[in-house]
């Protein structure tokens, strides 16, 4: 891959990168921090990748960097228990009024809540079905699992998340 090969693939994928660690790590920094590393192996693995498998690749080495993160957060927290959780930073809300903001910010609060519930690989489909928009072949691909098995596993997540909006919602209520 030569360098304006890389500099397209890097444009492509981008935000997609950022978006899937920034929403499994809920740290903004420690997503940039993802991306750039994801970002330099695409560069030091540029010439043994098959261009048509970039995505899939891309997605599962971010997914292993993001659980990286998570490893030495745990280990952070068990040599330091005194450090605050990490805050999930809020994207701001355009909604026309306040009351729709105040839904809206309500809602997302629950539904990230709720994919907080969800283990791997449950969590991880979601988001890049959901949220990534990749087909259930690039999810398959990019989590190296069999094609059925990634939509038993997002009908399973799917529902996962119904039961916790239910329940997250009833919480609020009681």
């Amino acid at each position: 891959m030569a360098l304006p090969d890389y500099q397209q693939v890097v444009s492509e994928h981008r935000d997609r990168i950022f978006t899937f660690a920034f929403y499994t790590l809920r740290h903004r920094e420690d997503a940039e921090d993802v991306t750039q590393d994801v970002l330099i192996r695409l560069w030091r693995f540029r010439r043994r990748l098959d261009e048509g498998r970039v995505g899939a690749w891309l997605s599962r080495v971010t997914r292993n960097a993001c659980y990286d993160v998570t490893r030495r957060r745990k280990v952070r927290r068990a040599v330091h228990p005194s450090d605050p959780e990490p805050q999930l930073e809020r994207a701001v809300d355009r909604a026309p009024t306040p009351e729709r903001s105040a839904e809206a910010t309500e809602f997302r609060h629950h539904l990230e809540a709720a994919l907080r519930t969800l283990d791997e690989p449950y969590r991880s489909i979601v988001i890049l079905r959901e949220i990534q928009h990749l087909s259930y072949q690039e999810i398959a691909e990019a989590l190296d699992r069999p094609l059925n098995t990634i939509k038993v596993y997002l009908h399973r997540a799917r529902r996962m998340l119904r039961h916790a909006l239910v329940e997250e919602t009833h919480v609020r209520a009681s």
